[in-house]
């Protein structure tokens, strides 16, 4: 659900590092289509979008052991080539993929972009290679996807970017429709106050970072609730029901400690009886040893397991109207403004479904307002970016960008 830059720097032996890469530390990149470029573009040639030029004067490249280190501030502009309206991007940005810190990805989401037109795709990002590669370029962009306004999407998708883009847009066409429909019904003072009651509710959002570091636990084990640990430090999760949700979490536990919440797993059910799930996401309420109640990050659902009744693995996909384990291979650790959170409890929430058929499920603002914990989510991409138009424009300019929908 969101781009990992990855940042993770490999210091190797030092060695001495070639003149030609020495001067490139005072010099701009530069980009194009070709293997002698220092950033290599590389589109299909049936790509809905087209490269116009690329900005990369900003970008810098420094020696570290036997590594470069590439802070790369680069402006790419596309054109949309194609026929339909473009709502996302999605860029791999890749040094050296099996090197540590050797790739990345970029997404620009929540665009309205018709045919024929411009737009910009800020890069920012800080990847490393080692010295001693062979040569060409060295940064590669690649396409990993481009999302339209049908929720169509083209591209190889390596980084499961379509997933990420669609769910992001379905989030955007809800929060449009409603604002929409606050406006249909309660005229411009009324989508002000929504506005700005959205706005102020921000500040006032316990909001929990979370960190996820692997077990070496085998992901999609089988094993029962009693292996699973009744033993002491165990707790066994809450969950909020939404009313229309798709998958329904039936039951859960870790083994709490600090701040840490370990060998998690879950068990759910898909409640649709004609449609197999491939994946959903879990978000968390976190209650400290004071009382106090945060939002934190969703967990994925990707290590799913699959079961029938007697509890034997069926595999990744959750059948209509059956039940899946969720036991990701981690540790989650919880902090506010860095600061370790000491854990008293946890309640889970499903937050994002996607079927085998790529189509999404995400809640609605009715199933939102539906607990005021979750009223107090944070806000969508689209409705940051809108709430972002009205303080800086004002009000004409949030209906006016309304109106384009």
């Amino acid at each position: 659900m969101w781009n990992s830059n990855i940042r993770a720097i490999a210091v190797l032996s030092a060695v001495t590092l070639p003149v030609g890469l020495l001067y490139a530390q005072q010099q701009p990149l530069t980009a194009g289509s070709d293997a002698s470029s220092s950033v290599k573009i590389d589109l299909p040639a049936d790509s809905p979008v087209t490269l116009i030029s690329a900005a990369t004067d900003q970008s810098r490249v420094s020696p570290r052991g036997g590594m470069l280190v590439l802070d790369l501030h680069m402006s790419l502009t596309l054109r949309n080539s194609g026929a339909r309206r473009v709502r996302g991007v999605t860029m791999l940005i890749a040094t050296q993929e099996s090197t540590p810190g050797g790739k990345g990805s970029v997404t620009r989401p929540c665009i309205d972009v018709p045919a024929g037109q411009n737009f910009t795709l800020p890069i920012d990002i800080r990847l490393v290679r080692p010295v001693q590669q062979a040569s060409g370029p060295l940064v590669r962009v690649q396409l990993d996807g481009v999302l339209f306004d049908d929720l169509s999407f083209y591209g190889p998708n390596r980084l499961n970017s379509q997933r990420a883009m669609t769910f992001v847009e379905v989030e955007a066409q809800r929060d449009r429709a409603y604002y929409k429909q606050i406006l249909q019904a309660k005229g411009e003072d009324g989508l002000r106050r929504e506005v700005l009651n959205s706005m102020a509710k921000v500040g006032d959002r316990p909001q929990l970072d979370v960190a996820l570091s692997h077990n070496g636990r085998a992901v999609g084990s089988a094993a029962s609730a009693s292996e699973s640990g009744q033993g002491s430090g165990h707790v066994r999760f809450a969950f909020l029901s939404l009313p229309n949700a798709p998958v329904l979490a039936v039951q859960g536990q870790a083994a709490i400690s600090g701040n840490e919440a370990s060998s998690p797993w879950i068990e759910v059910q898909n409640l649709d009886k004609k449609r197999s799930v491939r994946y959903f996401e879990i978000g968390w309420i976190v209650k400290d040893n004071d009382g106090n109640e945060y939002l934190a990050g969703s967990v994925p659902g990707s290590g799913v397991s699959a079961l029938n009744t007697s509890g034997a693995g069926l595999g990744a996909v959750i059948q209509a109207g059956q039940r899946g384990r969720l036991e990701p291979d981690a540790t989650l650790k919880f902090s506010h403004a860095g600061r370790p959170i000491a854990i008293s409890g946890m309640t889970g929430f499903v937050s994002r479904v996607e079927f085998a058929d790529g189509k999404v499920w995400v809640p609605s603002r009715k199933d939102l307002d539906s607990s005021p914990m979750l009223h107090a989510m944070s806000h969508s991409t689209e409705e940051q970016r809108l709430q972002d138009i009205y303080a800086k424009q004002g009000l004409a300019a949030l209906e006016a960008e309304l109106a384009k929908y």
